[in-house]
């Protein structure tokens, strides 16, 4: 294999696993944001889990995150609960960065 292929396939490796930490990491954003939420909306143990196991499986729907903002929102909405979409933006940006570093950090 010459250096260039080899050059090629250490980013193929690379991009793999950025993709692959991106997923967990908004997968573990997600749960996190439906607890949040389920708290918001008066929802506790069981049926927080529940929601919030909702919130990530809405992130199936479409590409981006615009799924799972638009449940967020919706929800909140039907139970006339006030967060601007702002506020929720800055809340599901805020459990991204934490979600991407306890993933690094294997947790």
């Amino acid at each position: 294999m010459s250096s260039f292929e080899k050059r090629g396939e250490s980013f193929e490796n690379k991009f793999a696993q950025d993709e692959a930490l991106r997923f967990r990491a908004l997968a573990r954003r997600n749960k996190s944001l439906g607890l949040w939420a389920a708290e918001k909306l008066g929802k506790q143990g069981e049926e927080a889990e529940a929601y919030a196991r909702a919130v990530v499986s809405t992130d199936l729907e479409e590409v981006g995150d615009n799924d799972v903002f638009r449940k967020i929102r919706t929800d909140l909405d039907a139970a006339k609960i006030g967060q601007s979409d702002h506020q929720i933006r800055r809340i599901m940006d805020e459990l991204l960065v934490k979600a991407i570093d306890e993933v690094k950090a294997g947790r």
